[in-house]
């Protein structure tokens, strides 16, 4: 069973999305092959939604002659231009389980459906995106295109510290449950609606699938990159303010979607995770504590390197388990968080200096790298109170449950 299934008058499994513009000369070879390899190699009920988007040729023409001569075709128009409208429209509205989009072109091998699908119909993944870039893809553009592509997603690595490896591959999918949740907070209706979608749902914790692709190059691109560029750019910035202010509600997209983190007999919920991200924390700033202690020692003495260093890395350190440990973002309440955070050091601190007393005690010519040694043991039996001290500082923002 294949695109076919749809007309049968059930709910298809899969709504596979072709948002088009002034595409009347390649649109029916388009749906022609992908209708034939849906019949001939997929076997998952499908249906085929071309989405026209204010097309000023026969587009919209073409699109209703092939509806009416294809089973499983159907077509959607809008008045307004943008990739992200169509989509958005066509999504919000189908009754599928999985929702798909490709690019009219068809450059993705088709044959990279069935691994695009498999882990949203399974439950395993929420998301699912073909991955020029990533290891096994073979792709054929020119050195203009394979430079800009590079250069956006590295932007995107740099500002927005995503995972995911392409953003802009014109061939996604994902689960319909999902969608509905996140298809509200996305604001793009262009060509940076699925980058922004990608964003949010991997802040939300959602599981992104990457397919490596066979991708060809469309020769009769009309993207206008240089506008494109511009708009992207944009909307980067905007949703970096929104992810650093903590204005978008991505908790409630992991209630709804169940992706709280599993609770642990015996331990408090969401502190498995917390304690994995304070200990990666924890090692730069041990490591930055350890080159400054090193290098402020012979100017200023083991205790006032101590202290100074201490302080120094608390600063960083505060900052970033608020954000990174406990997932308190924006500014609200951020000053008196950090001066609780001094409480906490001050504590750390006193436990260290104490060690270097006890040092000189028994060891009064102990070289440096003792004294290091000595005091980089007591940072860590500080930790675990400055752990529990931050718990406690960040449970009143909505940082720890």
């Amino acid at each position: 069973m294949g695109a076919s299934s749809a007309s049968t008058g059930a709910a298809p499994v899969l709504d596979i999305v072709i948002p088009v513009y002034n595409e009347a000369h390649t649109l029916a070879h388009c749906v022609e092959t992908l209708h034939a390899y849906l019949d001939r190699a997929l076997g998952i009920p499908a249906r085929i939604t071309i989405a026209d988007n204010a097309s000023t040729d026969d587009t919209l023409s073409v699109a209703r002659a092939l509806a009416g001569a294809i089973d499983g075709v159907r077509v959607v128009h809008l008045d307004a231009k943008g990739r992200g409208r169509a989509l958005r429209r066509v999504w919000a509205e189908s009754d599928a389980h999985v929702l798909v989009y490709m690019d009219v072109d068809l450059s993705t091998d088709l044959k990279a459906l069935y691994p695009l699908v498999a882990p949203l119909l399974s439950g395993h993944s929420d998301l699912a995106i073909g991955t020029r870039l990533g290891r096994g893809a073979k792709v054929v553009r020119g050195p203009k295109r394979e430079f800009i592509s590079r250069g956006y997603n590295l932007l995107l690595h740099t500002a927005l510290r995503v995972r995911f490896s392409d953003a802009q591959c014109g061939f996604k999918a994902i689960r319909t449950d999902v969608a509905r949740e996140l298809l509200p907070l996305v604001e793009d209706g262009e060509w940076f609606f699925d980058t922004e979608l990608l964003v949010l749902a991997e802040r939300a914790g959602l599981r992104i699938h990457e397919v490596p692709v066979d991708w060809t190059d469309d020769p009769d691109s009309r993207v206008d990159i240089v506008d494109t560029v511009k708009k992207d750019l944009r909307g980067v910035i905007r949703v970096g303010r929104g992810l650093a202010t903590g204005s978008l509600p991505l908790d409630d997209v992991r209630r709804a979607l169940g992706r709280e983190e599993p609770q642990v007999d015996g331990v408090p919920r969401g502190m498995v995770g917390q304690l994995a991200r304070f200990a990666v924390v924890g090692v730069a700033s041990t490591v930055a504590y350890a080159l400054l202690y090193l290098l402020l020692h012979p100017v200023i003495g083991a205790q006032a390197a101590n202290f100074t260093a201490l302080l120094i890395t608390a600063v960083g350190n505060i900052a970033a388990n608020r954000s990174f440990t406990f997932g308190v973002t924006g500014r609200e309440g951020a000053a008196r968080h950090h001066a609780q955070g001094l409480v906490v050091f001050l504590v750390t601190w006193a436990l260290t200096a104490g060690s270097l007393v006890a040092l000189a005690h028994v060891a009064p010519h102990a070289s440096r790298e003792l004294q290091l040694a000595v005091l980089v043991v007591a940072n860590l039996v500080a930790t675990v109170t400055r752990f529990l001290g931050m718990r406690v500082i960040f449970r009143s923002a909505g940082g720890a449950p």
